[in-house]
């Protein structure tokens, strides 16, 4: 009664293929959550505004796999709406309070876009004293305790990396997708929060390893060309038997796109 055959090959085999994301961050941690997310196939499209200070350097190691394109919420926050209207996820990495100023508050956000999961990131989360204060990974660094254990007893010492931006970058992908998937079995929209200072608890209780810097891995390492010229990178992590993770494009330059998906 019903004949089913294949008539053509089928589109991206990536888990997050078609998952819309709004990536409104900047530095480290809520970029890499971004390039975590391309990297699984999501359509990442990174906002920024052509005034705001930049590391030139972090723009192009978080973006790959994204689009870019500016918008000034000062006189084009309709931009920005059209953009959350088809939105499935929106990352933020603003200071608390600083996009609910220009009225992208998370209940609105989910009142336009329902369905919409919002993923939040701070440096001392949305309680408390701290709240509203700027910050970095350094800087909790200090203020955790971190710092002074690496010191000399003189003078604070820092870990060598940011470790509390990449690891609370990752933690805001997997939020991100448990967020999708609350969607699909429950419905309805849904909004995670997470800080430098909760993710440097969280790592200051996973305990000590052995000392001593790992070897150079080059076999974790690829190439790929871009207008920045050829780019070393390390490949994204994870594994997934036929659906692997990859970047389909370079890191762009900024503003290089459209306001549009």
């Amino acid at each position: 009664m019903v004949e089913v055959g294949k008539v053509g090959s089928g589109g991206d085999g990536r888990p997050l293929a078609g998952v819309r994301v709004l990536d409104l961050t900047r530095v480290i941690a809520g970029p890499v959550a971004g390039r975590v997310l391309a990297a699984y196939g999501a359509n990442v499209l990174r906002v920024g505004a052509e005034d705001l200070p930049e590391v030139p350097g972090l723009v192009v190691e978080t973006a790959f796999g994204k689009r870019s394109c500016h918008i000034d919420l000062r006189v084009e926050s309709e931009k920005l709406w059209e953009l959350v209207r088809g939105a499935d996820v929106i990352l933020r990495g603003y200071r608390p309070g600083a996009l609910e100023g220009f009225g992208f508050a998370a209940d609105e956000l989910a009142r336009v876009r329902p369905g919409i999961v919002v993923v939040d990131i701070s440096a001392y989360g949305v309680k408390g004293p701290w709240a509203g204060r700027r910050g970095f990974d350094s800087l909790v660094q200090m203020v955790s305790g971190i710092a002074h254990e690496g010191g000399d007893g003189s003078r604070p010492g820092p870990l060598p990396c940011q470790a509390l931006d990449h690891a609370t970058g990752y933690l805001a992908a997997f939020a991100a997708v448990a967020g999708l998937l609350r969607r699909a079995d429950e419905g309805g929209s849904w909004h995670a929060e997470l800080s430098l200072a909760r993710t440097a608890w969280w790592l200051d209780e996973l305990g000590r390893g052995e000392p001593g810097a790992e070897p150079y891995a080059d076999d974790l390492l690829d190439t790929m060309g871009s207008v920045f010229g050829e780019l070393t990178f390390v490949r994204p992590p994870g594994s997934i038997e036929g659906a692997e993770p990859y970047w389909a494009s370079p890191p762009p330059r900024r503003g290089e796109h459209a306001p549009a998906w």
